[in-house]
């Protein structure tokens, strides 16, 4: 094989083994967002909805601010054994890749690159560790213009970006472009 193809490729391998490092950690980071939300129905008849239905996700009551009308949720937020398993196999083959292209460049070490692999596992276990955490959803309804009968309910509601689309399809609510 040329000289000048196993560095360079040495070079991409350790590129995409940098990006897979930061898919590694990104996988683990908070994405909590605010976002308003619309409903045709009244305060009064949306409020115990919102809260049956974070009820049912697990979360429980942590505070409630009766002068602004908002209510804060906690519930802790399960690891996915799906993701824990899915990023330890990405991380073996991405070490695997490494270990190849490393045994080639030094043939004289070619199977101790191979252990490489076995650092895989800490991907997962480092997901594992980072995700589960308690989250907190904090919802706020202001309530519609007396003026205006069919006014639409507003929904102010920080929490992760993953359980405002759920809540969004579960309650049929519209956003506030």
């Amino acid at each position: 094989m040329d000289t000048a193809i196993l560095p360079s490729t040495l070079l991409l391998t350790l590129l995409l083994s940098v990006g897979l490092f930061f898919f590694i950690r990104a996988s683990t980071k908070d994405r909590t967002t605010k976002v308003q939300l619309v409903s045709e129905e009244d305060e009064a008849a949306l409020m115990p909805r919102v809260k049956e239905y974070f009820r049912s996700r697990s979360y429980q009551v942590a505070a409630i601010d009766r002068d602004k009308n908002q209510v804060i949720f906690e519930g802790f937020v399960q690891p996915s054994w799906f993701l824990a398993v899915f990023l330890t196999l990405l991380a073996a083959v991405g070490m695997l890749c490494l270990a190849l292209v490393l045994s080639l460049l030094f043939p004289d070490f070619g199977a101790w690159f191979l252990l490489l692999v076995i650092f895989s596992p800490l991907s997962g276990v480092f997901y594992w560790q980072k995700s589960g955490r308690l989250e907190k959803v904090s919802f706020q309804i202001e309530a519609a213009n007396q003026s205006e009968i069919s006014s639409p309910s507003k929904i102010t509601i920080i929490a992760h970006r993953d359980e405002l689309m759920e809540l969004q399809r579960a309650l049929q609510l519209e956003s506030v472009e």
